[in-house]
Parts: structure tokens; C-alpha cells; sequence
């Protein structure tokens, strides 16, 4: 007979104790595994170690505002995450849902409501990829920690650089349009350019590539965009 599978895993990422208590009682209560977290950079930690099934996340953290957890957080994985904040104005419930939320839960709220919404947040997961490093010949990618690593040495990208390299990886053997590569990057910023992509990108040969004028991965597709060429 085969093992029952385990309970699903909720990660929170809270720094209320009250409310902390409260949802362990009510989720380990309801049959979940949980794990808890009271700052952003150690609920990333927690994520990237232990791939909860659904995370449940406060915007008002003390050491990063939980939007920017969750755009991190989606660098690498799809994991739900449903938002549950005070914050209850509709311009605060878009800005969650566009930077990658999959539900916003308005403090304060009850055990019914807040398990029906875990419980479809888990029905419409989708799989999760092994581990979130991505490696490539001499590069090494670990998306959790945000860490670039070519020949085991780590090299430094700025926050575009890494951003238009992390999408290429999202896409890579794919081409990825000059348009769609402007919308990701710079979130369709009124007067970003083609220019700009040329520039990171050329920037991103020089410290990525052995021959940067004669790129092996970071290839261009002449008036169409960018591709990662994934074959060593």
C-alpha cells in the first residue's frame, strides 16, 4: 500500500506574534504542515529551503514591504501566495495582485474564509521546478539568493542587468521580443527603448561571456529580440 502524501506546507511570513498564533492554531488545526517567518529576508529563506505548497504573506514587514517579497519571490517560483494585509484599499489590493499575488485576504478575517482561500489557492497550484539554480557550462544561477556565479567566482549585476538576465533564463531557448523583454524589465516605463536592451545587453556579454563580441548564449535574433541558447 503506498504512504499516504503529506499535508500540504503553508509558509507565513508575519511579523505579528498574535496573528502568527492565531493562524498556526488555525491551520495546523485544519491539517496543514506550517512554518512561520517574521521578516521578508527570512520568509525567502524558508521558501527557497522548504517549497511550501501556498504562502501567506503581510505587506507590512519590518525589513522589506511585502510587495518586493513577492516579485522576488516570483523570480523563481510559482508558488501561491496569498496576501493578507490591513492595507484594504483597492489600489493596494491591484498593486499585490500585479506583482504576483494570487489572492488578497483583508485584516481582519475569519479561520472559515481563510482556509476556503488556501484551500482553492492549492487546487489551482501548478508543479514547482526541483530546485531554484539554474546552471548553464560555467554559469550558475541560484535565483532564491539572487547569487551569479561564472567559474564558481561571483559576479556582480546590477538590479536591470540581473532582471533582463533572470527573464532570458525564465524563456531560455525561447526568443524573447524586444517588446516583451521592455515589458518585464521596465514594466512598460513610458520611454523605455530597444537602445536600452542593446546597452544591458552588451553589458551583460562583457561580464558573462568568455568572448563577449562573439556571444555563445546571449544571442541576438536580428529585429526580434534576445534568446538564451541553452546547448553546450
Amino acid at each position: 500500500m503506498n504512504a499516504p502524501a503529506p499535508a500540504p506546507l503553508i509558509l507565513l511570513v508575519e511579523d505579528e506574534p498574535q496573528m502568527r498564533r492565531f493562524l498556526r492554531v488555525s491551520l495546523e488545526g485544519s491539517g496543514y504542515r506550517y512554518l512561520e517567518a517574521a521578516t521578508g529576508q527570512e520568509g525567502l529563506s524558508l521558501a527557497a529551503q522548504h517549497r511550501p505548497d501556498a504562502v501567506l504573506l503581510d505587506l507590512g514587514l519590518p525589513d522589506m514591504d511585502g510587495l518586493d517579497l513577492v516579485a522576488r519571490l516570483r523570480e523563481w517560483s510559482q508558488t501561491p501566495v496569498i496576501v493578507i494585509s490591513a492595507r484594504g484599499q483597492e489600489t493596494d489590493k491591484v498593486a499585490a495582485l500585479d506583482a504576483g499575488a494570487d489572492d488578497y485576504l483583508t485584516k481582519p478575517f475569519g479561520t472559515r474564509e481563510l482556509l476556503a482561500r488556501v484551500r482553492v489557492a492549492l487546487r489551482h497550484a501548478g508543479p514547482e521546478a526541483e530546485e531554484p539554480v539554474f546552471i548553464l557550462d560555467r554559469w550558475r544561477v541560484d535565483l532564491a539568493k539572487r547569487q551569479v556565479l561564472v567559474d564558481g567566482k561571483e559576479i556582480h549585476l546590477t538590479p536591470l542587468e540581473y532582471s533582463l538576465f533572470t527573464t532570458l533564463i525564465r524563456h531560455a531557448g525561447k526568443v524573447v521580443t524586444h517588446r516583451q523583454l521592455l515589458k518585464e524589465v521596465w514594466g512598460g516605463a513610458a520611454g523605455a527603448q530597444p537602445l536600452y536592451l542593446r546597452v544591458y545587453m552588451t553589458q551583460l556579454r562583457h561580464k558573462l561571456e568568455e568572448e563577449p563580441s562573439r556571444p555563445k548564449y546571449l544571442q541576438t535574433e536580428p529585429g526580434v529580440g534576445y534568446r538564451l541558447f541553452t546547448e553546450t
